[in-house]
């Protein structure tokens, strides 16, 4: 770990934290710099754990015992700004510790991740950040073997995406499918059955597709308000609904996971 105190937030060695409000800087900065930015102490040792490695870390003096510790053993620069430096740099307040410029990770294939797992959760084009985290961290807590994201589903290692998901998204295997015209075969192929949470005349409910789960399921989520796209629900082998009960018709898409995954979990002996 390399110390280095700084003053100037103008300082080019603090280039991955300019502006992280700025959505359009990010989407260049991020995919296209091969970096995402991991935020606190905690979310940095969970990606760190998870084999992820970090290009630069920046944080003020009284959080430096704390990485030290998450950093032990890494060849890291550590930036040590005052708190006035690291809101003018990043143009918000960073009260959670420290921000790491992490390396992003080579995306695996869909089979890799799916190898062994029996329960996963898709999330197909769900584009609110706070919504991919917080179905992340319900797939975490609830069992699933892994995440798969769509095409256009936003990025679970997007600052908001990894901070609601507390971490699990370096928890939890995950992955971009292709399109659907190749991603239906893929998944089925890999002996998965698609089970589409969506409002349908036809749809089974819940309870009675539990109760005969098939032995590898993967669950598809949708966007809240547009749902499954049509392409998703093209490729279901069973269109799924939670019964709803006081007039309401669906649920936050993270809550609606977690009911699926809890009423879907194996029960072993």
């Amino acid at each position: 770990m390399q110390v280095h105190q700084i003053v100037d937030p103008a300082d080019e060695r603090l280039v991955d934290y300019r502006d992280l409000t700025d959505v359009a800087l990010r989407r260049v900065l991020e995919p296209a710099g091969g970096l995402y930015i991991a935020e606190s102490a905690k979310v940095i040792a969970r990606a760190v754990a998870a084999g992820h490695r970090p290009r630069s870390v920046l944080l003020q003096e009284k959080w430096l015992p704390e990485i030290a510790d998450v950093l032990s053993g890494l060849d890291v620069p550590v930036f040590v700004v005052p708190s006035d430096v690291a809101e003018a740099l990043t143009g918000y307040a960073v009260h959670r510790g420290a921000l790491a410029a992490m390396h992003r990770p080579v995306l695996r294939a869909v089979a890799d991740v799916l190898d062994g797992a029996r329960t996963v959760v898709i999330l197909d084009d769900i584009v609110d950040h706070t919504n991919v985290g917080a179905a992340f961290r319900s797939a975490a807590a609830l069992g699933a073997d892994a995440v798969l994201i769509s095409p256009r589903c936003a990025d679970p290692l997007y600052r908001r995406s990894v901070r609601v998901s507390m971490g699990t998204v370096f928890q939890v295997p995950w992955t971009r499918l292709p399109e659907w015209r190749e991603a239906g075969g893929i998944l089925s192929g890999l002996g998965f059955h698609l089970a589409a949470l969506a409002l349908d005349e036809g749809a089974v409910s819940l309870e009675d597709f539990a109760a005969s789960r098939p032995e590898r399921v993967a669950v598809l989520l949708g966007a809240e308000g547009d749902g499954l796209t049509r392409r998703a629900l093209a490729a279901a082998d069973t269109i799924v609904t939670i019964p709803m009960a006081g007039g309401v018709d669906s649920l936050n898409v993270a809550a609606a996971g977690a009911v699926a995954l809890w009423a879907l979990r194996e029960q072993h002996p």
